[in-house]
């Protein structure tokens, strides 16, 4: 057990990125991101996101200049949910 707390220490996860919900980050994600643009800015070649703390960093960015007021929590689990279906970091 403590190699295991210890790799995920390591590997920069914490408990807040484990308890992720990614179904909560999917209907979040519909219900407000969808509104400026669609799932291909996520895969274009052009990526200006290259990291998982630069994916949180812009869905705050986002979620503060379209005036959503998401918990951390949910800002987490969009941004799970974006990782988990494009970026994958």
């Amino acid at each position: 057990m403590r190699n295991i707390i210890l790799f995920l220490v390591a590997t920069g996860f914490t408990a807040s990125a484990i308890a992720v919900d990614i179904k909560n980050g999917d209907t979040l994600h519909a219900d407000n991101c969808t509104r400026c643009h669609d799932t291909s800015v996520y895969t274009r070649a052009n990526k200006r996101v290259k990291t998982l703390p630069k994916l949180g960093t812009q869905v705050r960015m986002c979620k503060d200049n379209l005036g959503i007021t998401w918990f951390d929590d949910e800002v987490e689990d969009v941004t799970g949910f974006l990782n988990t279906n494009y970026y994958h970091f």
